[in-house]
């Protein structure tokens, strides 16, 4: 009799798993189930629709260092799976992948569907049973009636499946109620919570500088040791941009114990401290003293951004540098170097949700992907206590944890 490899889960992870098994193991009965009626939604949003395959970084020591949590998992599991692993997997299926500036990495069409067509193509092609609109609410392990054991799967519009091998590739815990089965299986879930989300600020006067960016700043949350630099984006509720998205991601779990109620400061020029910001401005006087300190930026921040500094420390701008008042230059340098701004709240795109949290890393084998509890139960993608930074990172996860279960399951499928 055939074995049968039964997927819980239709995003980038369980696709992943299920195209790679099929292909490999032609014998093997295949069904991938999702509990909506859309596959690969996150697939198809990333990147502005672009889809942010993975991320041209090509050393594994330097890579898991984007991932928040599951760090060590990763390094384990990279070795089997790694960036050039998936170039080549999409390449050989005649998806090009290019690379932008900034490391990130996407299809040469510059379009999310044509990953989609390139999974639904493989899945279509190794004959991968797609089962849409049916959730799993319950999964146990039982006899068969050769004596075998398998695992028995109950859905929620009262339909029951048998499977020799199972997968929960099923996302993060966005509604951890609705996995409560994977409790009763005896696993142990680190709680949930959000990452990779902005900050809000309330009834502040940067907000009327929406739109601007900042290339190269460094925020610090008040209280802790999380600090992280990169661009950053003023929005009309707060703040975003990279050196935000990658704050919250390392500091979720910190933040969620905060109630989202903390403070940071900005160091608006991240390659200045006080002292040397001083030094830089002392210089500044001297070289353009007859000069208006509105009209002469020395910082390249945006025209709009530096007015508005000026304006906070009460710089009157139409004067000129060489009259700029002592105190008034030691204001501007704390200003510049550390602003502090109380949050209140923040604001996740549903879309690019992320979690932290999820299964206990300890209690699955990363060279595997297989349960340490139960024989025959897979894990892979977010369902995992593993996230990483805007970037590619997390598909990145997805694609390795995916194709790992997979030839596990190949493997074994092919020993009994």
């Amino acid at each position: 009799m055939k074995k049968k490899l039964v997927i819980i889960g239709g995003g980038a992870a369980g696709f992943f798993c299920a195209v790679n098994a099929a292909e490999q193991c032609p014998e093997l009965e295949v069904i991938l189930i999702e509990k909506t009626n859309k596959l690969l939604s996150k697939v198809r949003v990333s990147g502005g629709g672009r889809c942010n395959v993975t991320h041209a970084c090509f050393r594994i020591s330097q890579m898991i260092q984007k991932y928040p949590r599951g760090e060590k998992f990763l390094k384990h599991a990279f070795h089997y799976f790694f960036t050039t692993d998936t170039i080549e997997w999409f390449e050989k299926r005649n998806v090009k992948l290019k690379t932008e500036n900034d490391g990130r990495m996407f299809p040469e069409s510059n379009s999310s569907e044509t990953i989609i067509n390139c999974l639904l193509t493989q899945a279509n092609k190794y004959r991968v049973e797609i089962l849409m609109n049916r959730e799993i609410v319950n999964v146990e392990k039982i006899f068969s009636a050769n004596e075998n054991e398998i695992f028995r799967l109950y859905a929620k519009d009262g339909s029951i499946i048998d499977a020799d091998f199972v997968c929960i590739a099923c996302g993060g815990f966005h509604k951890p109620e609705q996995y409560s089965w994977l409790a009763k299986l005896g696993h142990g879930v680190e709680s949930p919570v959000p990452s990779l989300f902005t900050f809000n600020v309330p009834k502040t006067r940067i907000s009327e500088l929406m739109g601007i960016s900042v290339e190269n700043v460094q925020v610090k949350i008040n209280g802790t040791k999380f600090s992280q630099g990169g661009p950053l984006l003023i929005t009309h509720w707060g703040f975003s941009g990279p050196a935000v998205l990658k704050l919250s991601a390392f500091a979720a779990i910190e933040l969620a114990k905060m109630n989202y109620d903390f403070s940071i400061v900005i160091n608006w020029l991240a390659d200045f401290h006080e002292n040397s910001l001083l030094e830089k401005l002392r210089t500044v006087r001297n070289e353009r003293a007859s000069r208006k300190i509105v009209n002469q930026n020395p910082f390249n921040l945006p025209q709009r951004l530096w007015e508005y500094h000026l304006q906070e420390c009460g710089i009157n701008p139409e004067i000129r540098w060489a009259d700029l008042p002592a105190k008034q230059q030691n204001l501007l340098a704390k200003q510049l170097c550390s602003q502090q701004f109380f949050i209140k709240g923040k604001t996740t795109f549903k879309e690019e949700f992320v979690t932290a949290g999820g299964i206990k890393l300890n209690e699955v084998d990363a060279n595997s992907m297989e349960s340490k509890i139960i024989a025959n139960l897979f894990f892979a993608g977010e369902i995992l206590n593993v996230d990483g930074i805007t970037g590619g990172f997390n598909f990145q996860h997805a694609w390795t944890s995916g194709w790992i279960a997979a030839k596990e399951i190949v493997g074994k499928s092919r020993l009994v």
